[in-house]
């Protein structure tokens, strides 16, 4: 019997605790509704649909409730898919939360240690001051939040593993190019996006607050930046500090992505090139991952609704 969603392979039945991720109500063809479900665990996450839902079940089967799932597993259009025979809500003692929620490839501690050494790279005073007092702030949901609701790094510690991935790549690319600042760079990645600690709701059910529907995490952590100059003293106004904000505004790199303003630092241009590639290789890997060698992925919405081919070829 499968212990986990990882297991499954296509033709297998099985009786798992899962945690709904993402539900959606849904009308038939023939006008019943229905319950389109996104199941997960620490290993996998896999669709099925739950039809010709009532009214209770609608109540009943919500988002960040754990269930006893039994199905079956099988292959649609080159895609896993449950088929569920049975389902009911789980009891508490018949699962952990660690077998359920997916964690970062790094333990909680080894996340914390690799970030306070980069700090001491953070040579200028007034950047290294804000990034280790907004840190401070935001030290136990940062190393604990998912970096994004649903698209890259969307697991338990997600944030602090997608900066610390990026931190690695820019200290690679300050080795390469000597007229980056390292320091202004490294600023930029610790902070660009610890605004989404007020964005997303947490690691459980992750939802937009309503700040992070209002405001957005690069609104939200510049904010900060400035209420931190006034706890320590800085003139947020200062050039010197104004070149750390706009490293923050304008990471997104495009006015229709949520960038308040377009790069116009180096450094801010090659944090906008390390963002998009770490979250590019992110979700493409995790898109790949559900489908067998010699198919294509699902489209990918953060990636322009493309879909990647997965070789059959391996050398």
């Amino acid at each position: 019997m499968s212990k986990n969603l990882a297991d499954l392979q296509a033709g297998m039945d099985f009786e798992l605790p899962v945690l709904i991720k993402q539900v959606d109500v849904r009308i038939a063809r023939n006008q019943k509704q229905f319950l389109a479900i996104i199941f997960a665990d620490a290993t996998a996450e896999l669709p099925g649909k739950f039809w010709d839902a009532t009214a209770q079940d609608v109540l009943n089967f919500t988002a960040g409730k754990v269930v006893d799932l039994t199905g079956k597993c099988e292959l649609y259009k080159g895609s896993l898919q449950i088929k569920i025979v049975a389902m009911k809500i789980a009891a508490a003692e018949t699962y952990s939360w660690g077998q359920l929620i997916k964690h970062a490839p790094l333990q909680k501690q080894q996340l914390q240690d690799q970030i306070n050494e980069l700090l001491f790279q953070i040579t200028q005073p007034e950047w290294n001051r804000i990034v280790r007092f907004l840190l401070k702030q935001h030290q136990e949901s940062f190393f604990e939040y998912p970096a994004a609701k649903s698209n890259h790094h969307d697991y338990a510690g997600g944030l602090a593993y997608h900066t610390l991935s990026i931190a690695r790549l820019a200290l690679d690319v300050c080795q390469h190019y000597a007229q980056i600042n390292q320091s202004l760079l490294l600023a930029g990645v610790i902070l660009h996006d610890l605004g989404k600690t007020s964005e997303l709701s947490g690691v459980l059910n992750t939802q937009y607050t309503l700040a992070g529907n209002l405001l957005g995490h690069i609104v939200i952590i510049d904010g900060e930046i400035v209420t931190a100059c006034k706890q320590l003293h800085l003139d947020a106004n200062s050039e010197v500090v104004l070149l750390l904000r706009h490293m923050i505004i304008a990471h997104h790199g495009l006015y229709e992505y949520g960038s308040p303003k377009r790069p116009q630092l180096l450094e801010a241009e090659v944090l906008h090139s390390l963002d998009e590639l770490d979250a590019a290789i992110n979700m493409i890997t995790k898109a790949q991952q559900k489908v067998a060698p010699g198919q294509f992925t699902d489209r990918i919405f953060g990636m322009d609704n493309r879909r990647f081919y997965v070789p059959n070829h391996k050398d």
